[in-house]
């Protein structure tokens, strides 16, 4: 047999073979690579999903209505000063838990006005141009207390935005606020940005509606049918964090 024939048969003989010890080891190395790194990013991304970053919820300069050392209970609200549900947990839910946890957690408000809510806007840039005052609180506490006199009219949502802008100014006037300055912030590209960062920071946590509540960087999702039964779902879970 000629070395051409001989050369030919050991190619066929080893196309019949299939491919040789090496490159089945090599292949084996890179799917158990593949698998491992795999597994790693399912883990790593499971684990991201229990919680928000902190960063996220709680960014420098975000307002508090309670503050303790070392936040080790932290509460995070996202609203719309606008929005009757909101309203409705705060004269039934969470300004009574303000007072009642008020050193002992953080509690953090964010703004996150919706587009169905026409004044949302403006009543959040009362109470960012408040905050540059030092008044967060009070103006928080004034929109929500006084609801009725600027969100509605009658049963319906109010887009009275004249109406609306005076009562904020008599809130801004009753805190004590320099109403001059106060003016000049509301209208700021400051705050407006301060607002945006907000609804930025709540629709990347996959914020849809308000209100919005995270403990400890998980979203509360109240089963109860009741105001009074989400108050004591949501207290049983601050609790439960307070005792953990």
């Amino acid at each position: 047999m000629s070395r051409t024939s001989r050369k030919k048969n050991r190619s066929i003989m080893a196309a019949r073979r299939g491919p040789s010890l090496n490159v089945i080891l090599t292949g084996v190395v890179i799917l158990v690579a593949v698998l491992v790194i795999g597994g790693v990013l399912v883990v790593n991304r499971s684990g991201d999903e229990g919680a928000a970053s902190n960063e996220a919820l709680v960014p420098a300069g975000a307002h508090t209505l309670s503050k303790v050392e070392g936040d080790r209970v932290t509460l995070v609200e996202f609203l719309d000063f606008q929005c009757p549900a909101c309203a409705s947990y705060y004269s039934g839910i969470t300004k009574k838990l303000e007072q009642d946890y008020q050193g002992r957690i953080t509690f953090v408000v964010r703004n996150f006005p919706l587009e169905v809510h026409p004044l949302a806007v403006p009543a959040a840039r009362a109470a960012e141009a408040a905050a540059k005052q030092g008044k967060h609180a009070e103006m928080y506490h004034a929109l929500y207390d006084n609801f009725e006199e600027w969100a509605v009219d009658g049963r319906t949502t109010s887009a009275d935005t004249a109406r609306a802008t005076a009562k904020f100014e008599e809130y801004a006037t009753a805190a004590g606020l320099d109403l001059e300055r106060f003016r000049a912030d509301v209208a700021s590209d400051e705050v407006r940005a301060t607002i945006d960062r907000d609804v930025a920071d709540g629709t990347e946590l996959g914020v849809n509606s308000t209100p919005t509540l995270f403990v400890n960087g998980e979203e509360f999702q109240p089963g109860g049918g009741s105001t009074a039964d989400v108050d004591r779902e949501l207290r049983a879970k601050i609790d439960a964090a307070l005792a953990g």
